[in-house]
């Protein structure tokens, strides 16, 4: 059994750093103007310092020039293709035809990885990316285990293959939308979606009789969110993920918190360790009480069992999780007091749940005391007034720089 890489958002080099901790084999990143995700807080300083801390420990790095770029933004794209051909990032994502062309003068000794904004849903356009010099095609979220399986069948072993397995799914066709564009001037296929399926919308229709007078669409109790998907999740296909002979899987969340990103890397790193290690007891009902910690809206396995699925639609709209949030980050630890920067709200009495990295037995604890960070007094509550606020607590294991702590609501 071949054990595929567990790839991790990574939307600043803080969070690649709690991605590498909580397991995973590597990160995809990228810059705001040139991947698909403006609001990342990635600059060319951050990439480098990703690539050079990824190399040191072992581990790897994707960077995404990933936009369908205009003729202005070229110069901007060369600029960064040689930076990363001198880091020697472990490989590039890119989908727009031209931008791979660049890669290849200026970065020729990097990787091309095929985005999944390129739409690739056969064996055909595999071949087609293998011929024009991919190393590796990151499939439509659009396609079933056998369709994946056909493909990779189909394909040169000298092609890798890479899916999908959990995060937001798009109402475009593999993300490439143009409603962000067209409602909020805001192109999704540059990175800066306004993420227009996620809004309400009201239904009228036109009286065949009588043209002019529109007639409002009534719903039900479900709502009015008709084009929010749910987040896809599969774990419980992890087995077949595997047998199939996926190369790497992803996880979707460039703009989640630290929280979110450390859950969710956990539980699938101990999902996939755990099958590796004992196929025959793997149960996925554990590691989905973990996901049901941070999820914000209901699950689906959108098409990888089903081809003909209906039940990926989210008609109820964005829900928070209601019962965990994100505490805080150890920034260091002491038997005594250690510091911890806070997310939300802690009072004394709260639940606590400290999540350790490669496991997913959490640690629960009550907070029995606090004190001020700068005059070391103890108080009852402490809120999050500033960015990088801290506060001082006893933890009950000893624990690392960067674990993530859950509060309990």
């Amino acid at each position: 059994m071949r054990k595929p890489e567990l790839l991790a958002p990574a939307g600043s080099f803080e969070k690649a750093k709690i991605a590498f901790m909580y397991g995973a084999d590597a990160v995809y990143c990228g810059t705001a103007s040139l991947s698909l995700r403006s609001r990342a807080e990635v600059d060319d300083n951050d990439l480098a310092d990703t690539i050079r801390y990824a190399h040191s420990i072992g581990k790897k790095v994707y960077a995404a020039i990933n936009i369908y770029a205009w003729d202005e933004t070229y110069d901007e794209i060369r600029k960064q293709a040689r930076m990363l051909n001198e880091l020697k990032v472990d490989g590039i994502i890119a989908s727009d035809c031209g931008v791979i062309e660049v890669l290849k003068q200026e970065a020729p000794d990097i990787d091309i990885h095929i985005s999944t904004q390129a739409n690739t849903v056969s064996a055909h356009d595999a071949m087609f990316w293998y011929k024009n010099g991919a190393k590796r095609v990151i499939l439509a979220r659009e396609l079933s285990k056998d369709q994946i399986k056909h493909i990779i069948d189909s394909t040169p072993i000298g092609l890798e293959t890479e899916i999908f397995v959990h995060g937001a799914l798009c109402f475009g066709y593999s993300g490439r939308c143009f409603l962000s564009d067209f409602l909020a001037s805001r192109s999704a296929n540059l990175g800066d979606c306004a993420q227009s399926c996620r809004w309400a919308y009201n239904l009228y229709v036109e009286e065949r009789n009588n043209p002019g007078n529109l007639m409002p669409v009534d719903f039900d109790e479900k709502g009015t969110y008709i084009f929010s998907s749910k987040d896809l999740c599969l774990l419980k296909e992890i087995p077949d993920i595997i047998d199939i002979g996926v190369d790497s899987l992803k996880l979707e969340g460039r703009l989640k918190t630290e929280y979110y990103l450390a859950s969710v890397v956990n539980a699938y790193r101990t999902a996939i360790d755990d099958y590796c290690k004992d196929p025959e007891n793997y149960d996925y009902i554990k590691y989905l009480n973990e996901i049901e910690k941070v999820k914000t809206r209901g699950l689906t396995t959108f098409y990888f069992n089903d081809r003909n699925n209906k039940d990926f639609q989210e008609y109820e709209g964005k829900q928070y999780n209601p019962d965990y949030e994100f505490g805080g980050k150890v920034v260091e630890y002491s038997q005594d007091k250690s510091i911890i920067e806070i997310k939300n709200k802690l009072m004394v009495g709260d639940t606590l749940e400290i999540i350790i990295p490669g496991t997913i037995d959490v640690h629960k604890f009550e907070i029995d005391e606090l004190w001020d960070y700068e005059t070391d007094e103890k108080i009852e509550s402490v809120s999050p007034g500033r960015a990088g606020q801290k506060v001082k607590m006893k933890l009950p294991i000893k624990c690392e720089k960067n674990w993530i702590i859950r509060r309990k609501k």
